[in-house]
């Protein structure tokens, strides 16, 4: 049924009149009587009584009035609710994060979503090496809080940060003692490795920082988290090279030291799909921005 000829029923029923509908609704009169005819022909009966004082609503016409304002109302916050995503004020964003950075940023990062779009609904993934491409491809997340970025011709990526590289050692390791430990320190000492880039393993910035120092670590076991790679720094398998921001989440007995003469860092960045029209990934990449800028 077309909204249009429901407003102007609307209008005729509450002013009982085709000249004053006609009126309000900035109108000729008799274009509007034709609506009003269409109308009852595809309803199939009369709605109105025609008489001397005025259009009177037939029993057909007072059924269809009880429900063609809440119909125009329902229209009429579609419409808005439209509008409202559109312009980013409302809608909903599936937040993924790799788990390296979830205890650095999530509790900043979500009271300032909130403060910033609060009619928006959020929620948020857990992301691995593997899985976090994937995730943005099928779109089971609609942006990716990465470390290190993603490279892939359909994913758009805003560096918004980076992060020192340190090593992560057992407590009991001689080199804890250390205020920093020089990298020859590390060479032949056996490394627990994070999974290299998807497309590019050379880029990998650990691998980076050891071939530039000339130390050989061999890899003791390759891991898909931060987190798995502290339980065997723990466990006594070897050493790991983490961004500083994976401190925060370190289980009792890994301390984590400077390298000496290295100021190697990882970038964290934003990434989402190329193709995406969600107006508010601006907004987060803004808020996930200001956040970072203060860890």
């Amino acid at each position: 049924m077309d909204l249009r000829r429901l407003r102007y029923f609307v209008a005729v029923a509450e002013t009982r009149s085709v000249g004053k509908a006609a009126e309000r609704l900035r109108m000729a009169q008799p274009p509007l009587s034709v609506q009003i005819r269409k109308l009852e022909a595809e309803v199939g009966a009369p709605l109105f009584h025609r008489g001397t004082r005025g259009m009177d609503l037939t029993d057909a016409g007072q059924a269809l009035l009880a429900r063609a304002g809440e119909a125009l109302a329902l229209a009429a916050d579609g419409i808005e609710a439209a509008r409202a995503v559109a312009a980013g004020r409302r809608g909903r964003i599936s937040v993924g994060y790799m788990f390296v950075l979830a205890n650095a940023v999530l509790p900043r990062l979500i009271p300032e979503l909130r403060r910033s779009i609060p009619g928006v609904d959020l929620d948020f993934v857990d992301l691995s090496a593997s899985t976090r491409e994937a995730r943005l491809l099928d779109r089971s997340v609609t942006v990716a809080l990465c470390m290190p970025a993603i490279h892939h011709p359909e994913i758009q990526v805003a560096r918004i940060g980076a992060q020192r590289l340190m090593l992560a050692m057992p407590n009991r390791s001689p080199l804890a003692r250390l205020g920093a430990v020089p990298m020859a320190r590390l060479q032949g000492r056996p490394l627990i490795a994070l999974p290299p880039p998807e497309r590019d393993p050379a880029s990998s910035a650990v691998a980076a920082l050891l071939r530039r120092h000339q130390i050989v670590m061999p890899i003791a076991s390759r891991v898909e988290t931060a987190h798995s790679a502290m339980s065997l720094v723990l466990a006594g398998e070897g050493f790991a090279i983490l961004p500083a921001c994976a401190k925060l989440g370190a289980p009792r007995g890994i301390v984590f030291r400077p390298l000496r003469d290295a100021t190697d860092s990882i970038d964290i960045a934003v990434c989402w799909r190329r193709d995406s029209e969600s107006p508010l990934i601006p907004r987060f990449v803004k808020c996930a921005e200001k956040v970072v800028a203060r860890l």
